[in-house]
This record gives C-alpha cells, sequence and structure tokens, in this order.
C-alpha cells in the first residue's frame, strides 16, 4: 500500500530534546510518547546490540524524571490548541507521570488513563500478571482538541437482529431500538494483541507496539493532513501509520540505527527518504 500523495514528515537521528527545541510552537496535533519504561535492564537481544537500548538509571526515578519532564514540556509547546498528547506508560511510572501531567498541562486537560491489555506469555506466583500498559491522555486546549469517536468489536446485547437495510436493532416493549451498524463506542480498556516475536510488522525495536494501535490514536485524535509528532519513533510505527492515513509526520529517535529502520519501513510505503535523513516524502 502507498500513501497519499500529499504525506509528508521529518526524520531526524538525534537528541529529541535538542531538535524538539528547533521546532515551531503549535506544530503538532497529535503527540504520541513512547519513552523508556524505567525498567532498570538493557532492552533488545544482545544478538542484535544495534537496536538495544539501555533503560538503566542510576539515579532512579528522580533521574527519570528529570530526562523525562523537560521533553514533556516541549511536547507541550509543540501541540496546537487542537492538539492531544498520548504518553505510554508502565506500572512503574504511570503514577508518578499522571503528577508530572497535571502540572505542565492542568488537572483539567486530563482526558483519559487508557489501558491497553494485552495477552502473552508468563505470570507470577506472587501477584496478578501484569499485561496492560497504561496511555495517559492530555489535551493542549480541552474542549477545542480533535476527537473522533472510534467504534469496533460487536455488542453484548441478546436477542439482537438486523433490518432490511443491515441495521442491528432489539426489540423492546416501545417498539425497535437500533444500534450503531459500526459496531459499540471504543471505552478507555483497548483489547489490542501484542506483537508476537514472529509477527510480520517486527522490524527489530524491543519496544515496538502494533499499527493497530496506533491506528487508533492516529484515527481517533487527528484529521488527514494533520501533523502527527513521535519523538521516541524507534522502528518507525508512528511515522508509518500516520502517513498510510494521510498525516504529515515528525519523528526521531536517538538510535540511528532504529531510524535507518525507519526510513526503510517507509521507503516501503513509497515515501522516499532524503540522504541527509532530514526530509521525507514530498
Amino acid at each position: 500500500m502507498t500513501v497519499d500523495s500529499t504525506s509528508s514528515g521529518t526524520l531526524h537521528c538525534g537528541d529529541n530534546l535538542a531538535w524538539m527545541r528547533t521546532l515551531p510552537d503549535g506544530g503538532c496535533d497529535l503527540i504520541y510518547a513512547d519513552p523508556p519504561f524505567l525498567t532498570g535492564r538493557v532492552q533488545g537481544r544482545a544478538q542484535r546490540p544495534e537496536t538495544q537500548f539501555d533503560d538503566r538509571w542510576s539515579g532512579g526515578l528522580d533521574e527519570y524524571l528529570a530526562f523525562l519532564t523537560p521533553r514533556l514540556e516541549q511536547m507541550r509547546r509543540l501541540l496546537s490548541d487542537r492538539g492531544s498528547l498520548y504518553v505510554h506508560l508502565d506500572w512503574r511510572t504511570a503514577h508518578h507521570m499522571r503528577l508530572v501531567l497535571d502540572g505542565l498541562f492542568g488537572a483539567n486537560a486530563f482526558l483519559n488513563e487508557i489501558i491497553w491489555s494485552y495477552r502473552s506469555g508468563g505470570r507470577s506466583g506472587s501477584w496478578f500478571a501484569r499485561k496492560h500498559d497504561t496511555i495517559l491522555l492530555y489535551a493542549r486546549q480541552p474542549g477545542c482538541h480533535i476527537f473522533h469517536q472510534q467504534r469496533g468489536g460487536t455488542y453484548r446485547t441478546d436477542g439482537l437482529r438486523v433490518d432490511p437495510k443491515g441495521r442491528p436493532y432489539k426489540n423492546t416493549t416501545h417498539g425497535r431500538l437500533y444500534f450503531h451498524p459500526d459496531g459499540p463506542a471504543v471505552t478507555d480498556v483497548w483489547e489490542i494483541p501484542i506483537l508476537s516475536t514472529v509477527a510480520r510488522e517486527r522490524r527489530g525495536s524491543p519496544s515496538q507496539k502494533p499499527e493497530a494501535l496506533l491506528e487508533r490514536i492516529i484515527a481517533a485524535s487527528s484529521d488527514p493532513g494533520s501533523t502527527v509528532g513521535d519523538f521516541f519513533c524507534g522502528s518507525g510505527t508512528t511515522p508509518a501509520v500516520a502517513a498510510r492515513l494521510g498525516r504529515r509526520f515528525l519523528a526521531c529517535d536517538s538510535n540511528c540505527a532504529m531510524v535507518e529502520i525507519t526510513r526503510r519501513r517507509l521507503a516501503e510505503l513509497g515515501v522516499e527518504v532524503g540522504e541527509e535523513s532530514e526530509r521525507v516524502g514530498s
């Protein structure tokens, strides 16, 4: 599949804080942030050292927050008045970052604590298996932000029928009760499978997220032609999905091997990448 001919974006290798400081205010309608999770380990396979990243923090939580907070400040600056920020975390730091983001955006700018529920191997004998991530959603200007209701799945309703026009309904004492033909509205709990180790989408990033996750985020919080930012872009899921959906993108990673993987991934979609790895698309 090729991208819309109007889609374009910028791909950068380097420190995201320094690069974000060079970008103009309000240029993004949507930013997705998938930073390190404070796992205390080197992430990735030893067989592919070029794709590994060090998620060890000698100063613990304080050092981690000192790293991430100024980057979130820049992301807030880069959001348009219609913009939204999705910050992807897990159980280690989500509660801390909620307080940081409340301080940066204001508590009234908080929209959702999204639970990405997935099923994968592993279990614990000491606690319930941890099988979800947390995505914190904030609006730059609540009430002005882009939001498109997402629908999918099946209705949990007995006796559901379909009329000759294909509209689902249920008979009630007051007559027919019609349901939306595209399915129920998506809530803040998302059941999306995690990528398996042999998934076709796999590009080498140890923390790669599924395209279905980014499709939902981008469809919900941007319009065709909007600019989508991802400053921890890894192997390029966000810019690839954004381009495929007709959005512009700003993408950055400090690992140049990941940027090269992103470049090749975009090229497969028909997005040409310049030699300087700065400007891509048309």
